[in-house]
């Protein structure tokens, strides 16, 4: 397993996502089965595990509980969790309040069954929580030992400049993958995120590294999807778009066999671990086999030639991007 340090911890560059075994968005699993996933990241070198309370309202941090206690040595898992949702039959919002904050630790330290987290990150920016203010609460329970380092989740760069005047902030967990790559679009003002990230030494950790499987190779042309799948109103899911994003996945699929004798999957991660800045790609799994690719990632980069190639496969294929916006969490009342 490739390696990388954060806060002065060695960490595993690839980490495992368990939005999918909260089981909400994605369906249901059985607790024995994500359990094994987790332990399996670990056999497989995966030592850094994400996930956040709003994962299943709580279950896949409860899972992690289950599985760090089943394995039996907490210090064999850096555990980043995030704070900064809020959700009702209304929908999702975020919500940085320090009371919200306060009882959403609280709430994880105990549902995960540990008395600190390695990792705390702010989930979503708060549009009526000044980030000072956020940053200085977060400072506070790094103080009481609570929290290990200090992360955020989806910031631009001038909230991040804003969260590191208050308080340490050793990374920023953006969606990244080859289709979905606004981290590397530059303001008429501002460097990018991705550049401004390696400049400051804030370590970038991806989510949807594999767009929500549909870089994983299982998803195909006409694919329809169970009831509460997220991916039922995620737009690249929506046909026309679809269909494109469905192309340029078999012809990256081509590339892969060919050049490399890899799948897709893996040349999909390897595009995001070789990215300079990129510190941590997340690998969303909900069964251990789903993790059996991950030795297939390691071991091997991808030349500039094929750089170039994947940036011509995907330009001409979607003609009609779109990116994860709609998973953009609402602005809450003014109090």
């Amino acid at each position: 397993m490739e390696t990388t340090t954060l806060a002065g911890v060695q960490v595993s560059r690839i980490g495992l996502g368990t939005w999918e075994i909260g089981g909400l968005d994605w369906g249901a699993i059985p607790d024995e089965v994500a359990i094994a996933t987790c332990l399996g990241a670990l056999e497989r070198g995966i030592n850094l595990i994400d996930t956040a309370p709003i994962y299943g309202h709580g279950r896949s941090e409860e899972i992690i509980g289950m599985a760090m206690r089943a394995h039996g040595r907490r210090d064999a898992f850096y555990i980043a969790t995030k704070a900064g949702l809020d959700w009702s039959e209304r929908g999702v919002f975020a919500n940085s309040a320090a009371p919200r904050l306060q009882a959403e630790l609280e709430g994880s330290l105990r549902r995960l069954g540990t008395d600190y987290v390695d990792l705390y990150q702010v989930h979503w920016p708060d549009m009526r929580t000044p980030i000072a203010e956020t940053a200085a609460l977060l400072a506070d329970f790094q103080r009481e030992g609570k929290v290990r380092a200090l992360g955020v989740s989806n910031f631009s760069v001038a909230q991040m400049e804003e969260f590191r005047r208050v308080a340490p902030l050793v990374s920023n967990q953006p969606p990244y993958n080859l289709f979905d790559r606004g981290i590397d679009e530059e303001g008429a003002q501002a460097p990018s995120i991705r550049e401004w990230s390696r400049e400051h030494d804030v370590a970038i950790l991806t989510w949807s590294t594999l767009c929500r499987s549909l870089l994983a190779g299982r998803v195909t042309r006409g694919m329809k999807f169970a009831e509460g799948d997220i991916r039922c109103v995620d737009p690249k899911f929506q046909e026309p778009r679809f269909s494109q994003y469905v192309t340029a996945v078999e012809r990256l699929a081509a590339l892969a066999q060919e050049r490399y004798g890899k799948s897709v999957l893996e040349l999909a991660v390897r595009w995001v671990l070789d990215r300079p800045g990129v510190s941590v790609a997340l690998w969303g799994a909900r069964r251990p086999e789903q993790l059996d690719a991950v030795s297939g990632v390691l071991g091997w980069k991808l030349d500039a030639a094929s750089m170039a190639e994947v940036d011509l496969i995907v330009n001409e294929s979607v003609t009609d991007p779109v990116g994860p916006e709609y998973l953009t969490p609402k602005v809450r009342a003014a109090n």
